[in-house]
């Protein structure tokens, strides 16, 4: 009878051990698998950037013609990651907007949503990482100031964006931001021109500081 009882023993031992290796496996891949997403992501950053903005000429119905000019200006910036490859940011951008006939001094207020192209399924493995590209857009708003040579019949104008660069990110706190920006701002209404609406290529350059 013992004789029995220690065979089916030995019989059953192994078809147990056996079914516990998945089981085990299974406990061991999941850490791995976490451990492919990024967990050193600061959720919140601000910082600034330098503005070289290129307005465009105009000509308008009645054959009137302005010639752009180009101007500097800055930018404030506030943003959240709200992923590793998706953030929001709004920014505060002072520039004049300038053409040989007269001048318009800009104060922007923007909201923009950009998606940065982080390699999340290798992260683990990318580490060091730095150049990492990104493409948005943005809406807005723009409160205007005219000089002398001209009046506004609207001095707020609804304002668009698109954008496209390269981030440096040097660690998880600091960043460099090098990309170009369209900005269309809508119909001010100026007296001396009409259906005029500001466009300007802007060539950026900036940094972030995330915590």
């Amino acid at each position: 009878m013992k004789t029995k009882i220690l065979m089916t023993l030995l019989y059953v031992l192994p078809t147990v051990a056996g079914a516990a290796i998945p089981y085990r496996v299974e406990q061991v891949a999941n850490p791995v698998n976490d451990a492919t997403q990024r967990t050193d992501v600061n959720r919140f950053y601000i910082g600034g950037a330098y503005n070289f903005s290129m307005w465009q000429s105009f000509t308008d119905e009645h054959n009137i013609s302005i010639d752009g000019k180009n101007t500097s200006g800055f930018e404030a910036v506030v943003g959240v990651h709200i992923s590793d490859a998706f953030r929001i940011e709004a920014n505060y951008v002072h520039t004049d907007a300038k053409w040989k006939q007269f001048e318009i001094s800009n104060n922007m207020a923007l909201l923009n949503m950009i998606v940065d192209a982080h390699i999340d399924p290798m992260y683990s493995l990318l580490r060091t990482q730095m150049l990492v590209p990104y493409v948005g857009f943005g809406a807005g708003a723009t409160w205007m100031d005219a000089d002398n040579n001209i009046s506004l019949g609207n001095k707020i104008a609804p304002t668009v964006t698109a954008m496209a660069g390269i981030s440096v990110e040097f660690n998880p706190i600091f960043a460099l931001d090098f990309g170009y920006r369209y900005v269309y701002m809508f119909n001010p209404d100026v007296d001396k021109i009409a259906n005029l609406n500001p466009s300007a290529h802007q060539f950026r350059a900036g940094a972030r500081i995330s915590f």
